[in-house]
């Protein structure tokens, strides 16, 4: 008798700073809906895109599907592909106010927590895997300082206080092409961010040591 498919965790989030969707959350979505049971069970979640609440809603929905893996998807309008965050800082420092309207500056997301966690996921594995499925990937040294930054360290910090073995990660979409069509800005479609997701995840799942490969940043 096969073996169950493993259970994974996408979280995206809510539209934030003007905007009528978040490519984020469409893709976690697409991920979920196009999850056959010979892949890994993807069950994805909304997020909301505010300070406190989304690490709360993050854990609940950890408590309540009990997944093997997390992966936690944001918006970063501007880059051009797929980014899979190494480093999780210890840090609020909202350039703009949050969907409730908070704006902490120099604040810590955990009172008494490290000053930063590397994802446990084999990170330069996953950008390889997306290149290879014809999506750009790449390596990125932050996830800035906002509400995405909140939930990766937050993730990271469930994992290493209350659940032990649990696996999890972030990364950043760019913009989907609706998005900047009088932008001009960088984008990528929906169905492609997907397509690179699942080879992320299957990296994630079937990768336990990372392979050794360029990724580091000038500046």
């Amino acid at each position: 008798m096969s073996s169950a498919p493993p259970r994974v965790l996408v979280t995206g989030f809510e539209p934030f700073g003007g905007e009528s969707e978040n490519p984020s959350w469409l893709a976690a979505r697409l991920l979920a809906d196009g999850s056959p049971d010979t892949e890994p069970r993807v069950t994805a979640v909304q997020l909301p895109c505010v300070f406190g609440a989304a690490i709360e809603r993050l854990r609940a929905a950890v408590a309540e599907h009990r997944p093997e893996l997390v992966l936690c998807l944001g918006q970063a309008g501007g880059r051009t592909g797929l980014t899979v965050e190494r480093v999780a800082v210890n840090v609020d420092d909202a350039r703009i106010p949050d969907n409730a309207g908070a704006q902490p500056v120099d604040e810590p997301v955990v009172a008494g927590g490290p000053d930063a966690y590397f994802a446990p996921l084999p990170v330069k594995a996953c950008v390889a895997a997306s290149r290879a499925a014809g999506v750009p990937a790449s390596v990125s040294q932050t996830a800035g300082t906002f509400v995405c930054n909140h939930v990766f360290y937050g993730l990271a910090h469930l994992a290493a206080t209350e659940h032990p073995g649990l696996r999890g990660g972030f990364v950043h979409v760019p913009y989907a092409p609706q998005q900047v069509t009088e932008r001009g800005e960088p984008s990528m479609s929906v169905a492609d961010m997907a397509t690179g997701l699942r080879a992320v995840l299957r990296a994630a799942l079937g990768t336990t040591t990372d392979i050794r490969a360029t990724g580091g940043a000038l500046h």
